[in-house]
């Protein structure tokens, strides 16, 4: 696949930084667009140099130090210009000369190292076509996973199947993502390994373009069925089909090259006559009905078990104290009497029908090498089962009759089915936060239907997942958006808190950018689509939520190493406890008066024994993470922060620095001529002319603000917001003079020829270099607007300083506050930015920064990072995501504001949706009291088997003469997960923190 921005400049090939501490904000995208042209050259194979760049996977790395090994084994290498390995996505860089060195050469050393390599398809080829994905990523449901070893155990299967790339499983969405060669293994290869696991598998979603699954209504009978077979057999494009008759599902499989999705359900429909209504099945609406489904089997199951538990009861507790029913108890039917006949028949349909799924996975696990719950609920209640058959037979033989147990079995597998039931639903509130971000998208659509000349001819409803690209739609008022687009007609205010968290809803015109899923508040909007699918972002927040709830935080690692261990020491301590009571009764150790009666030492230790085994619980310390983590990125998300994993979230919660961009994140971003002062004989206008025609060709935002500035002295019109509208403007406006020669100098400004003379206009450096004097009273001029927080502008032409433009960029409202809330918590923010020292400590001042660091570029702020993490601390960097992508990706935290571009979401772990520092508080808040309901979470689930498996051992019986049957044992286990899911259920409650209660944080 092509790298990313952020590969991008974390691999650099060339450019001189030596010089970066001296450059200021002026061309900050210098660097970046440099290092990126250079890199998309090598990537086409057209640059001068002959270099190409690869990426190759490596497996086996564990650690940075795996890394450098790579990296430095690859350098080694004779020819390889640059190589840059990441440790996170197993995969390097290599830039290298194919005249000195061949791919083969680039594996090798890297298994010379230790590691497993492989070259990975090109990104992209010589003619800029999109390549075929060498890989396709799955989601695949993953049903009757009880606690970590079963995922364990899923991960490990899915990574040794041939052609899988990557597996990663999450126990708390019961979903695994699965990288995949699809000219090696398919789907159904993968689910039947899943199965043969003893889970339940099948796939939702995968990355491939040409599938659709379709609701069909109007299939009566099997005639119906062959009239839709015959339309889709007949239809072009279409590859192959399934259709389910049960359900009324039906898959196609089409070339998307030859029909839309479209036109394919219009032909279905068309052909059909209007017999059949085709409605498009949401990968989400199929995950929610299978999450419900599960619920509703384990409810069957719990009810089923609790219908044959309450005879039991009866027969044990209530009938023996009416005379009535206990003569027919205890009438001898054969070898047994009556009410043996009745338990031991209801209790084998609870422990072999109802109970058999516990019986299957147990041995499936068994089977892979693993253990999990299943195992130990299998274990206590055949202990139980089997030993009261034994009792029964062993009667009917000596006539010495034990007492038996088949009372502890049922009410165990009740009490078990009962707390997984409980689960389900306590683990389906968990994402609650993704269900309602999928609820925001419309069922359908209004397309306007366009005749010649682009004139409106009608209107039809369509289905909201067949909207395609430059689709005109029409939005009601109070109606939902239906996809990202722009308003060409009709003007309104749209509510878009439920996507970026702002409350005030936002004015919309024509030409103004809406968003898919959010309300038109009043006037009726006609829109052109232009992001739909997965591009829309709504469906770019859903999957950021997506991929951080299958992440693992880090501190996940200690309950998967527990659970892998946890099954074995606890059937230990069985044995230990079995062993320890029956030796201890041979030995006359205590009285017989503790046996129950008619019972025997073993029986007595038995008991004990089935207690430990079924009151350990590794389901709790298994949800303790993923649970919390997943309510808490839901949370984050409706809250406008998108986390892009557990890791992120981990890590925010130290954070000792936060380290701020100043221009678009302290200030708004929006930049202001607020003076322009002329020191020679030329007039105002003429001045702004030639100022203005020289910044036309620069795509800086101080240059967009001397030209808006300019035409508004000329024109008095309101400049645009559009960038680019307003460039073409002024570029056929007619009143700008010609220019040549023009040249963008990083960190000093610009240059270029107008009417055959240079004219700079720039910082002193700039000055400086081209022998420009600076009177005394000019730099006077200067150094009071930088004073005031202002930047100046110096002008010089034809050799000589003609004027000074003083440019203001306003604070955010919230800056000030949101600084002192982080000192309150006890974080330390610092200020870096490529200004000059004046104006930076000017701003600084007024938002109550003291540690400002200035005239850095954008390498320089990474480097500024790297000093910082030095001595162990962890920084987060709020920036822009654009010229601050090398410093957001070196960050511990890296927190893009605003969402504005792909380089955001690519660089940053965290992406606030809001231009609104406040966000920045709530990411750091929402980490800490994340980490401590975790945190709370695992002392629960460690203190409850600390405190349970001794009680359950009878560890106390000699004392305090109370014993724990094996029911009341597995109701515990039961109710355990299920308390440590409520407990992270409480998160949902979190309010994320207002202006007026910042400043009351206090320093963890």
């Amino acid at each position: 696949m092509a790298p990313s921005r952020r590969d991008l400049q974390l691999t650099l090939v060339t450019g001189d930084f030596s010089s970066s501490s001296d450059m200021e904000e002026v061309r900050l995208l210098d660097s970046y667009d440099d290092g990126e042209d250079v890199l998309s050259k090598i990537e086409e194979g057209g640059n001068d140099s002959g270099l190409r760049k690869i990426q190759v996977g490596v497996t086996g790395m564990t650690c940075a130090a795996c890394s450098n090994s790579v990296e430095g084994a690859l350098m080694s290498v004779n020819g390889v210009f640059k190589a840059s390995v990441a440790l996170l996505q197993n995969r390097a860089d290599v830039v290298f000369d194919p005249n000195l060195v061949k791919e083969e050469d680039i594996k090798e050393a890297i298994e010379d190292a230790g590691f497993e390599a492989e070259i990975l398809a090109e990104p992209v080829t010589s003619t800029g076509t999109k390549k075929t994905e060498a890989t396709l990523v799955g989601q695949f449901t993953i049903g009757g996973m009880t606690c970590a070893a079963c995922v364990n155990s899923v991960e490990g299967i899915l990574r040794d199947l041939p052609g899988v790339k990557r597996a990663v499983v999450a126990l708390a969405t019961s979903l695994g993502e699965v990288e995949y060669d699809p000219n090696v293994i398919n789907k159904d290869e993968i689910v039947t390994a899943i199965e043969d696991a003893g889970f339940e598998g099948a796939l939702v979603q995968s990355n491939q373009q040409d599938k659709l699954v379709l609701r069909v209504e109007g299939i009566l009978n099997e005639l119906d069925a062959q009239v839709l077979e015959g339309i889709l057999t007949r239809l072009n494009g279409v590859r192959q089909f399934r259709l389910d008759r049960i359900s009324g599902e039906l898959e196609v499989v089409f070339d998307p090259e030859v029909v839309s999705s479209r036109s394919l359900v219009d032909g279905i429909e068309g052909e059909g006559y209007g017999k059949f209504k085709l409605r498009v099945m949401s990968p989400y609406e199929r995950l929610t009905s299978k999450d419900t489904g599960e619920a509703s089997n384990m409810f069957r199951r719990f009810i089923s078990s609790l219908v044959l538990s309450i005879p039991l009861f009866f027969i044990q507790v209530i009938c023996p104290h009416i005379a009535l029913f206990d003569a027919l108890l205890v009438w001898r039917c054969g070898p047994f009497m009556m009410g043996d006949w009745l338990k031991w028949a209801l209790v084998s349909v609870i422990q072999f029908v109802v109970g058999k799924r516990f019986y299957v996975a147990a041995w499936r696990a068994l089977r892979n090498g693993s253990t999990n719950m299943d195992v130990l609920v299998v274990l206590g209640t055949s202990a139980s089962y089997f030993y009261s058959v034994g009792a029964l037979l062993y009667g009917a033989v000596t006539g010495f009759w034990s007492p038996t147990y088949f009372d502890a079995s049922a009410m165990l597998i009740t009490f078990v089915l009962l707390g997984k039931y409980l689960e389900s639903l306590a683990k389906g509130k968990t994402s609650d936060a993704m269900k309602k971000l999928v609820q925001l998208t419309p069922a359908t659509a209004i397309l306007l239907i366009e005749g010649k000349g682009g004139k409106l001819v009608g209107e039809r409803e369509i289905d909201a997942l067949l909207i395609q690209p430059g689709d005109t739609l029409k939005v009601h008022p109070g109606s939902k958006i239906p996809a990202d687009g722009v308003v060409v007609w009709g003007s309104s205010y749209v509510n878009e808190s439920m996507v970026t968290g702002e409350s005030v809803p936002v004015s919309k015109e024509v030409d103004s950018p809406v968003i898919g899923g959010t309300i038109n508040m009043h006037g009726a909007l006609h829109m052109k689509a232009t992001k739909v699918g997965s591009d829309a972002v709504l469906s770019q927040i859903i999957s950021l939520v997506e991929t951080a709830q299958m992440s693992k935080a880090p501190i996940q690692k200690f309950a998967d190493y527990v659970a892998s261990i946890f099954v074995p020491v606890v059937i230990t301590l069985a044995m230990f406890t079995l062993i320890g009571w029956s030796i201890g009764g041979a030995v006359g150790a205590y009285p017989d008066e503790w046996l129950p009666k008619n019972g025997t030492h073993f029986v007595f230790s038995l008991m004990f024994s089935i207690s430990v085994v079924v009151i350990a619980c590794p389901c709790a310390l298994g949800l303790a993470t993923p649970t919390a983590v997943m309510v808490a990125t839901g949370v984050g998300a409706t809250n406008g922060v998108l986390i892009k994993g557990g890791d992120a979230l981990e890590k925010a919660h130290k954070v000792k620095y936060v380290i701020f961009d100043k221009t678009g994140t302290l200030t708004q971003g929006k930049a202001t001529v607020t003076t322009a002062k002329v020191f020679s004989e030329m007039d105002r206008g003429e001045f702004l002319t030639l100022v203005a025609s020289a910044e036309a060709s620069s795509e800086h935002p101080l240059a967009k603000a001397i030209v808006a500035y300019a035409r508004h002295f000329h024109f008095f019109d309101e400049p645009t917001e559009d960038v680019e509208t307003s460039n073409k403007d002024l570029q056929n406006s007619g009143w700008l003079l010609n220019t040549s020669n023009f040249s963008a100098l990083p960190g000093k400004g610009i240059q270029c020829l107008v009417k055959e003379k240079i004219i700079l206009v720039g910082n002193r450096k700039l000055m400086s270099e081209n022998a420009i004097t600076i009177p005394d009273h000019v730099e006077k001029f200067v150094e009071d607007l930088e004073e005031n927080a202002k930047t100046g502008v110096i002008v010089a032409y034809n050799g000589e300083l003609v004027g000074v433009l003083g440019i203001a960029d306003p604070l955010k409202r919230e800056a000030a506050v949101v600084v002192e809330g982080l000192l309150r918590m006890g974080v330390r923010p610092i200020m870096v930015t490529g200004d000059n020292w004046r104006t930076a400590r000017a701003v600084a001042k007024e938002v109550g920064i003291e540690d400002v660091r200035a005239e850095v570029m954008p390498a320089g702020k990474a480097e500024v990072i790297r000093s910082l993490q030095k001595d162990g601390s962890t920084v987060a960097m709020v920036g822009d995501g654009i010229n601050d992508s090398p410093a957001l990706a070196a960050a511990d935290v890296g927190m893009a504001i605003g969402a504005g571009t792909d380089v955001a979401i690519e660089a940053a772990d965290y992406v606030l949706m809001r231009n609104n520092l406040e966000d920045v508080i709530t990411a750091i808040d929402l980490s800490r009291k994340t980490l401590t309901r975790i945190r709370l979470n695992y002392v629960f689930a460690m203190a409850y088997n600390v405190v349970s498996i001794p009680v359950a051992a009878g560890v106390f019986f000699p004392v305090l003469r109370v014993q724990m049957p094996p029911w009341a044992a597995g109701a515990c286990m039961a109710l355990s997960s299920v308390s440590v899911v409520c407990s992270s259920l409480l998160l949902r409650r979190y309010k994320k923190p207002r202006l007026t209660t910042i400043l009351e944080f206090t320093k963890e």
